[in-house]
């Protein structure tokens, strides 16, 4: 049976755990793996890309640099959350103000110190980063349109940094980050309608706020069309492998979602729809092995 001092310990460790989103870290990480290995470097050996160690440094600065983002946007947001997440922020008050700030300096420093053992260009790179994700977190986040573009802009740099490192640019590349940058996009907003009671509260001027509810409902339903661009020009272009099931599912489950948003007008019907969208840019992670599921036989020598 466990201590009171370990029962506390455990207590911090899965409230930290719950501010830097160890999830969507891990989920971050494994989707620049795949992607290395099925879009921006197939033509390499398993092996190689598994076992380059500059590519393990920008996972590692990506992971530690968003870790840290998550600190600095849950140290602005605490009195906003309060109000939208009671029971997560109750948690996350376990761990002490002064803590995340500690915390979120160490991950940044860490951050740094991983990029340089690659390059001086990535040093730059992930501090030019690190001072985005601040300054969206203390400025940006609380204004209409440019709030939403730099959270979902925030959310796909760490994959461009791999991008470099492969110097891959083919058009293939551009299509799968345009059709991830639209669901982002399509998150941050439902997130926003999730959040409008203590966005509304604490002076956010977020798109529903400032434009409300059916405003953001078209903008939503136009950004789900503008997805089957980039989708039908993967299913038609480029060699998917039995990833383009995922593809068709996807445009299945964004028609129950626009179905779903116009009878939509409660937090929890939202939070269903972020929910959703949640579902099939995971699934999009996980579904790329079907690009070549021979990959692990084929490419390991």
């Amino acid at each position: 049976m466990l201590s009171r001092k370990q029962k506390h310990f455990l207590l911090k460790f899965f409230s930290l755990f719950s501010i830097v989103r160890g999830y969507n870290i891990l989920v971050i990480v494994i989707a620049q793996y795949l992607t290395s290995i099925f879009i921006l470097a197939p033509q390499l050996p398993l092996r190689q890309v598994l076992l380059d160690v500059n590519l393990l440094m920008l996972i590692l600065a990506s992971a530690a640099a968003i870790a840290g983002g998550y600190i600095i946007n849950s140290f602005y947001d605490s009195e906003k959350d309060l109000i939208n997440r009671p029971r997560k922020t109750m948690l996350d008050k376990l761990v002490s103000q002064q803590t995340k700030l500690t915390g979120y300096f160490v991950l940044n420093f860490m951050s740094v110190f991983f990029a340089s053992y690659v390059s001086f260009r990535a040093v730059v790179f992930f501090s030019i980063y690190i001072f985005g994700i601040w300054f969206y977190s203390h400025k940006l986040k609380k204004f209409p349109f440019i709030g939403n573009l730099v959270a979902t802009l925030l959310a796909v740099v760490p994959f461009f940094a791999i991008f470099i490192h492969y110097r891959n640019f083919s058009e293939v590349i551009f299509v799968h980050a345009t059709f991830l940058f639209l669901l982002i996009s399509m998150r941050e907003l439902t997130k926003d309608l999730e959040n409008i009671k203590g966005d509304l509260a604490q002076n956010y001027r977020t798109i529903p706020v400032v434009y409300g509810e059916k405003v953001s409902k078209f903008i939503l339903t136009f950004l789900s069309i503008a997805t089957l661009i980039p989708a039908v020009l993967l299913l038609t272009s480029f060699k998917l492998g039995y990833m383009h099931v995922y593809f068709y599912l996807s445009i299945i489950a964004l028609i129950v979602f626009d179905v779903l948003l116009w009878k939509s007008n409660r937090k929890l019907h939202y939070i269903i729809l972020h929910n959703i969208l949640k579902f099939i840019i995971v699934a999009g992670v996980l579904c790329i092995v079907l690009i070549d599921v021979d990959v692990f036989l084929g490419r390991f020598f």
